[in-house]
């Protein structure tokens, strides 16, 4: 697999001309702007913009659904696949070497944005009105880069590519509520893939339940799934977990048949220390003193 360490070689690799800046260049993407069919990693972020006729980009290990106008974001060391790709119109691919963000804001605030974990069917679909928004801070970008360099060029650049990942940040709330394959249905799926994981004896032989294997079972990325939760109920994966997990744990202390220690053992806790402290956290009181309340 190739990796590239420089935009330079990513250029080069592409047959594209050598780029304005050795840790950053802007590119418009026709069939051209593909880096041929081949798996690549490289030190560089990706932002880019494009439509599809026909082939596939994968990102990590899975396809990114780009059967509208569609952004895609990729971190360093992703890794990348793409095959007979085929455009429908014109796009653009934005490389950021991360060398080009030290000791600015943004190589901190780029961390926020969790769209660049995203893998499954994830992409950002944008709407003509979020297309428009996006091309006009592409041509300011473009500008910059292309004039002559000076004491201010970097900071430009940079509070450009900061307003695209805002907006990207803005334009993935509103499909969350939109994409009506996804939203509105999360919670329930997931809740499901949760009662599955409890009914096929999973606790007790894996342990507690991971957000990446539900995450799995749904087919979307971790990270993706929580952002979705949270835009539904205002709580992560992790939450939605420990409040079902804690859930359990109330019934079977009602019970009153099972110690404290069983009970977490049986739920998937390694030991009943970490157990009693979520209890508490959760409930604001230890199992023990819920168990007695509960009892009496």
């Amino acid at each position: 697999m190739k990796h590239y360490k420089t935009i330079s070689e990513i250029h080069k690799g592409n047959g594209w001309a050598p780029p304005e800046n050795p840790l950053f260049s802007i590119n418009a993407c026709n069939n051209a702007c593909t880096l041929g069919n081949r798996e690549f990693t490289s030190d560089a972020y990706m932002i880019g913009f494009k439509k599809l006729k026909s082939g596939i980009i994968r990102y990590g290990r899975t396809e990114y659904d780009h059967s509208e106008g569609s952004m895609m974001f990729v971190k360093p060391r992703q890794i990348i696949e793409i095959k007979d790709i085929e455009f429908e119109e014109k796009g653009f691919m934005i490389l950021i070497h991360e060398d080009f963000l030290a000791g600015h804001e943004l190589h901190h605030a780029i961390q926020k944005y969790g769209y660049f974990d995203y893998e499954v069917n994830e992409a950002l679909h944008l709407s003509p009105k979020e297309e428009t928004v996006i091309w006009e801070l592409h041509d300011k970008v473009k500008a910059e880069y292309q004039n002559n360099p000076d004491e201010y060029s970097r900071e430009i650049i940079l509070s450009h590519i900061a307003s695209i990942l805002m907006y990207a940040q803005r334009f993935y709330k509103r499909q969350f509520l939109n994409r009506t394959d996804m939203s509105g249905k999360t919670v329930t799926r997931f809740n499901d893939a949760l009662g599955a994981y409890y009914g096929q004896g999973y606790l007790q032989t894996k342990g507690l339940p991971s957000v990446n294997s539900i995450a799995e079972q749904l087919n979307v990325s971790s990270r993706y799934l929580s952002d979705l939760l949270r835009q539904e109920t205002g709580k992560t994966a992790m939450d939605l977990i420990h409040i079902s997990l804690i859930s359990e744990a109330k019934n079977m202390l009602r019970e009153g048949s099972q110690g404290v220690a069983e009970i977490a053992y049986g739920l998937g806790f390694e030991n009943s220390s970490y157990f009693t402290r979520l209890f508490k956290k959760q409930t604001g009181m230890k199992p023990l003193e819920f168990k007695k309340m509960s009892l009496n």
